[in-house]
C-alpha cells in the first residue's frame, strides 16, 4: 500500500517538475531561441528578411482574392454584431493562425532537428519544444505590431481592450506547446506524424475558422457549436474582439474556462508522455 502511494506520488513530481524545469532554464532558452531563429536563414542572402515577407505576402493575396474578387461589401460582422473591414478582419485571424502553423509544425520536428542535444544524458532535452516556440514567437511579435499599424492606420484609436492581445498571445503559446509536447513525442517513433500534421492544418485554416465568418452559420447551430469546440476558435475570435467589439475575455467565461481546461488536459498529457517515451528518445535518434 505504501509502495503504491509512493509510486503515485513519485508520477505525479514528474509530472509538474517540467514547469520548474522551464524556469530555471530561461536563460539557455532564451539564447538557444535567439540563435536558431538568426540561423534558420543563415544561407540565404536576405536571410531573416524571408520569415516576415511570407506570411505578408499571404495576407495581401488572401486580401485581394477574397476581399476584393469574392465579396460585395469588404465588411464582415462579428458576432457581436460589431462591423469590421475585411482585410482587418481577416488579418487578426491570420496573423494567431500563422503562429500556431509555424509553432505546431517546428515544435513536432524539434527533438529531431536538435537530436545532439537528445543524446546528452545531462541535458534538459524538456526545453527544446519551447526553444522552438519562442524563435517562433519572434515573427509573430512583429506580425502583431504589423496588424496594429495597419489597424491605426484605418483610424482605430489604441486602448485598453488592446492589451488582451497580450492575453490571447500567451494562450496560443500555451497551447501550442501542450501540442508540441505530445507531437515532438511520438514524431521520433512515427515519422509520418508530420504529414497528418499539414493536413489537419489545411482543414484546421477553414475549419477555425479565418478566412470566413461562423455567423454566416447563423442558421445551424450545432454545426456552429461544433467548430467552436477548436480551441484556436476561442484565441481568433478573441483577437477579433478586442480590436473590434471591445469586450473583455472573461465577458465569455463559458469559453475561457473551455479553452483553459482543454490546454490543462493536453498539457497533463504531453508531460505525462514526454516524461514516459524521452528513456527512449535517444535509442531511436
Amino acid at each position: 500500500m505504501e509502495r503504491n502511494k509512493g509510486i503515485q506520488k513519485m508520477k505525479k513530481n514528474r509530472l509538474v517538475a517540467l514547469p520548474g524545469e522551464l524556469w530555471q532554464s530561461r536563460e539557455l532558452i532564451w539564447k538557444l531561441a535567439k540563435n536558431d531563429f538568426k540561423n534558420r536563414y543563415a544561407g540565404s542572402y536576405l536571410g531573416r528578411i524571408w520569415a516576415f515577407t511570407q506570411p505578408v505576402v499571404t495576407v495581401l493575396l488572401y486580401w485581394f482574392v477574397f476581399g476584393h474578387l469574392m465579396m460585395a461589401d469588404k465588411k464582415e460582422i462579428l458576432t457581436t454584431g460589431v462591423e469590421a473591414p475585411y482585410v482587418l478582419w481577416l488579418t487578426a485571424g491570420l496573423v494567431p493562425w500563422f503562429y500556431f502553423s509555424e509553432a505546431i509544425s517546428n515544435g513536432t520536428t524539434s527533438l529531431v532537428e536538435y537530436s545532439y542535444l537528445v543524446k546528452k544524458v545531462v541535458f534538459q532535452i524538456s526545453i527544446i519544444p519551447v526553444v522552438k516556440l519562442m524563435a517562433a514567437s519572434f515573427t509573430h511579435i512583429f506580425f502583431v505590431m504589423f496588424m496594429l499599424v495597419v489597424y491605426f492606420c484605418y483610424g482605430y484609436q489604441p486602448d485598453i481592450y488592446l492589451i488582451q492581445l497580450i492575453y490571447f498571445s500567451f494562450c496560443l503559446f500555451m497551447f501550442v506547446l501542450a501540442l508540441s509536447y505530445v507531437t515532438c513525442s511520438i514524431f521520433i517513433f512515427f515519422r509520418d506524424l508530420m504529414q497528418i500534421v499539414n493536413i489537419l492544418l489545411q482543414i484546421g485554416m477553414w475549419a477555425t475558422p479565418i478566412l470566413w465568418n461562423i455567423a454566416y452559420l447563423d442558421g445551424e447551430p450545432a454545426l456552429q457549436a461544433i467548430l467552436k469546440c477548436n480551441p484556436i476558435f476561442y484565441i481568433v475570435n478573441g483577437y477579433r474582439n478586442a480590436m473590434f467589439a471591445k469586450t473583455w475575455f472573461w465577458q465569455d467565461m463559458p469559453a475561457t474556462l473551455y479553452f483553459w481546461i482543454v490546454t490543462i488536459v493536453f498539457f497533463a498529457f504531453g508531460m505525462f508522455l514526454f516524461r514516459r517515451l524521452k528513456v527512449h528518445f535517444a535509442d531511436v535518434l
